[in-house]
């Protein structure tokens, strides 16, 4: 495996499969209460730039797990690229701790900080890209299908870094994907042309349209997102009545195959991307999606941090 984790675009195809093998085995060793501290007395700095529920505890349950110490710190103190830049910071955490965790806003923070790094750099999100949540989802969809390729991904929503993360991760693994944005919301042209480029080479169809109705249509998934991501909270009465129309309801549903699945990766506003009879009916996954990223992110610290054999 790389030395870090930024990008899914950057996986081999038998990395990502190593991956998903190892998380099924810590997740069932996790169910049946059996020790798997694979990571004694291994250690992560965690640098929090943007708030978090889902990503911070269960990295740091994930880690305590595996028998390892996260540590989280002190934005304020770190003010990472003011009081300090982040050339320093890498080279100085990399000095202490085993493993650096960003979660940030700047996707260039966290190709900075793994540039100075001398041990792996997890990206736990950037405005960019958030390839925990699209491992975790992909992880959750074979779980629950049995396996990937072939698939119907119908993506509904803004074209942000969890859209971009879910591309590369469905061009690679041989899931056809379907995005439907609002004109101007589209994901990112750089990266359509490297998911294009991986989906190329898998045989995977990826289409990038402006109608959620033709997404929708005979989906085995179909995933959404807030339509205001954090840091654009002034954009949110906007996106309001521009989004209108991209709600996952169940008429949208319908519209999918009988056993397709609802994602979400939450935090989630019902009532606007997602009715409520949806996200909290049979269909939905989203739980077991927030369940997961414990899961998929012990497999990768494991797998970074040299410990599979522990």
């Amino acid at each position: 495996m790389n030395k870090d984790f930024i990008s899914i675009h950057d996986l081999k195809f038998a990395e990502i499969e190593e991956i998903m093998v190892l998380t099924t085995d810590l997740k069932q060793k996790q169910k049946n209460n059996e020790k798997h501290e694979y990571l004694w007395a291994k250690s992560m700095a965690m640098i929090f730039e943007k708030p978090s529920t889902r990503t911070r505890v269960s990295f740091e349950i994930g880690m305590w797990q595996l028998g390892g110490l996260a540590i989280n710190l002190d934005q304020e103190a770190i003010g990472l690229g003011e009081r300090e830049s982040v050339a320093d910071v890498a080279r100085t955490l990399s000095r202490f701790a085993d493993a650096i965790l960003i979660r940030t806003f700047s996707h260039d923070k966290v190709i900075e900080l793994a540039k100075y790094s001398d041990q792996p750099v997890i990206n736990a999100l950037s405005d960019r890209l958030h390839p925990c949540q699209a491992m975790a989802d992909v992880f959750t969809i074979q779980e629950k299908k049995g396996s990937l390729k072939g698939l119907k991904l119908a993506y509904i929503g803004d074209g942000n870094n969890v859209c971009h993360s879910l591309m590369f991760a469905a061009a690679k693994l041989g899931i056809n994907m379907v995005i439907a944005c609002p004109k101007g919301y589209e994901p990112n042209e750089e990266i359509v042309k490297l998911a294009f480029a991986d989906a190329k080479v898998t045989g995977v169809e990826i289409d990038i349209l402006n109608d959620p109705v033709v997404a929708a249509k005979d989906a085995d998934v179909i995933y959404t997102d807030v339509w205001a991501s954090m840091g654009q909270e002034k954009q949110a009465k906007k996106r309001q009545k521009i989004f209108s129309k991209f709600q996952v309801n169940s008429k949208l549903m319908d519209l999918a195959k009988a056993d397709c699945i609802f994602m979400h990766c939450l935090p989630a506003h019902r009532g606007d991307e997602v009715t409520a009879d949806v996200i909290d009916g049979p269909q939905s996954v989203v739980f077991d999606q927030a369940e997961n990223r414990l899961h998929v992110q012990k497999a990768i610290l494991t797998l970074l941090l040299g410990g599979k054999n522990g």
